[in-house]
């Protein structure tokens, strides 16, 4: 079984300062082919798991591109509205997944009902903490679905919309540490702080509420908390960490590892 992979590289290394290059990647990939759609076979707690993640795919957004309208950045707002649209290609792509397999989708799920009341009427700094929480979440989960999953369509959908998973994390970034980098050294680290009691019942929430794909997976829920705070620990240090300082931006892709 492969260990931790998808971590992110250099979050700190600095590129543009605009959000333009990420608009321009959307739009790349917004181009892209639909896998061959054929006939799936997924078990009915890994039709069930993933029926929850097309579910959280699927927003329509209107917080983040509210606060992105008010943070008055056209490029990033750009860019934000195609984040969105490729979000809920996701929840396309996996509705299409479990269709071919003859499962249903879900209409409501008390873990997406949490995330989307923690983001209600918060600005892009808020909307985005809470994003990024299950952002990483997602990583970690994809990747097991891409390595794990017997149905070589469920593994191709959970590739490519892991590929564009490790696109959004530093995306995110980029816009927190425009935001929050410059605060004072003392605020930064409250806000590590309650950003880490954020993610650590969530990420454990998501274990255990996913605990039986994962296990179908051959990973243990313990093993994905420990690997999704692995993941989100150099997320916290880029964006608030002492040598955040002010930055116009990160480098896109996320270094895949192989530690185990």
């Amino acid at each position: 079984m492969r260990g931790p992979e998808a971590r992110p590289g250099r979050l700190d290394e600095l590129g543009p300062a605009g959000f333009e290059e990420w608009r321009r990647g959307f739009v790349v990939r917004r181009g892209r082919a639909d896998p061959a759609w054929r006939p799936a076979e997924l078990p009915v707690p890994l039709a069930r798991s993933l029926a929850r993640f097309q579910l959280g795919e699927g927003s329509d957004g209107a917080g983040l591109i509210g606060a992105a309208v008010a943070a008055g950045d056209g490029d990033y707002l750009a860019a934000a509205r195609l984040f969105v649209a490729e979000e809920q290609d996701h929840a396309r792509l996996l509705g299409r997944l479990l269709a071919a397999a003859g499962r249903p989708t879900v209409a409501a799920h008390w873990s997406d009902s949490v995330f989307r009341l923690l983001r209600r009427r918060a600005g892009v700094s808020r909307e985005l903490m809470v994003l990024m929480v299950a952002e990483v979440c997602a990583l970690r989960y994809y990747r097991a679905v891409r390595d794990g999953a017997a149905d070589p369509l469920a593994r191709e959908v959970a590739a490519r919309v892991l590929a564009d998973e490790e696109q959004h994390v530093p995306f995110h970034v980029q816009r927190l540490r425009v935001n929050l980098a410059a605060r004072p050294a003392a605020v930064r680290a409250g806000l590590a702080a309650v950003w880490w009691m954020l993610f650590l019942p969530s990420a454990a929430a998501v274990a255990a509420d996913h605990g039986a794909a994962l296990r179908l997976l051959d990973v243990r829920p313990t093993r994905f908390l420990a690997d999704a705070v692995a993941l989100f620990r150099p997320v916290v240090t880029a964006v608030l960490g002492p040598a955040a300082g002010p930055a116009p931006g990160v480098r896109r892709r996320w270094r895949r590892g192989s530690a185990r």
